[in-house]
């Protein structure tokens, strides 16, 4: 694990910041920066999934409530992935939730959050418990913020939420496990997660490994980096980093056999 630490220190900045919980463990393995506040990007849209989710959970909302005139991006992927959902008069609150967080869609978000109350009682369930989470309409807001620690978190209660009761978390998980972008040399399978990222920043929040046998959660978070479109560095060494956590899981699966 160390070694997937050291790697990160490399980036071109000092606002980089890991956390990786083993839930073969039951305890966090590797930290760097833990309390380190990061910009989301587009992977704020899976906390108004957990919003959501708790909601249903209390019984304030039901996956099966129909939302209409929703929208969704035409420039995200949508049409490719749920080419389904395309054009029709209405659509249930789980699959938009799903359809949000798979293709990181921010005017489904939006039609979610305004069907559920709108972004300040989002705003509001999360800093019930996380007050250093707050998550805006607009992915390049500098509002849009999370500490790493919380961040992590969220993600450990959707994972074990899911495996408890996994029809309340389903449609979250739904969108964690098809995520449009993959890491050559990882099983498209073994990595279900939810990223973001604009010309100076990176955020990754998911799960590495076979999602039923002990995978590691993660979130990594990168600001301040020279830009990601003209200097690749510090990309090619988080790609570095998540393929040695990969090496960690196999390991760990070795022994699990």
């Amino acid at each position: 694990m160390q070694k997937v630490v050291d790697t990160l220190k490399t980036v071109k900045t000092d606002q980089v910041g890991i956390i990786i919980y083993s839930t073969k463990k039951q305890k966090i393995v590797a930290s760097l920066n833990p309390e380190l506040i990061v910009s989301l990007a587009s992977a704020a849209k899976l906390f108004v999934g957990y919003c959501v989710a708790r909601w249903v959970e209390n019984g304030m909302y039901h996956w099966n409530e129909m939302i209409e005139q929703y929208q969704l991006d035409p420039e995200e992927d949508s049409a490719v992935h749920y080419p389904h959902f395309q054009g029709r008069a209405s659509i249930s609150l789980g699959d938009l939730v799903e359809v949000m967080i798979a293709c990181h869609d921010s005017r489904a978000a939006d039609s979610i959050v305004t069907f559920c109350g709108g972004w300040e009682k989002i705003n509001h369930e999360i800093s019930r418990n996380f007050n250093n989470i707050h998550i805006t309409p607009n992915p390049r807001d500098l509002e849009n913020k999370g500490e790493v620690g919380q961040v992590l978190n969220i993600l450990s209660t959707i994972y074990i939420g899911y495996q408890a009761d996994p029809e309340i978390w389903k449609p979250v998980v739904n969108g964690l496990v098809r995520p449009i972008d993959h890491l050559e040399g990882i099983p498209n399978h073994f990595l279900n997660h939810m990223s973001g990222g604009l010309d100076n920043l990176v955020v990754d929040i998911g799960l590495l490994g076979e999602f039923n046998q002990h995978p590691f959660l993660y979130v990594l978070g990168a600001s301040g980096l020279p830009n990601r479109y003209t200097d690749t560095y510090s990309d090619e060494r988080i790609v570095e980093s998540m393929k040695l956590l990969y090496k960690e899981y196999n390991n760990q699966r070795k022994v699990i056999i």
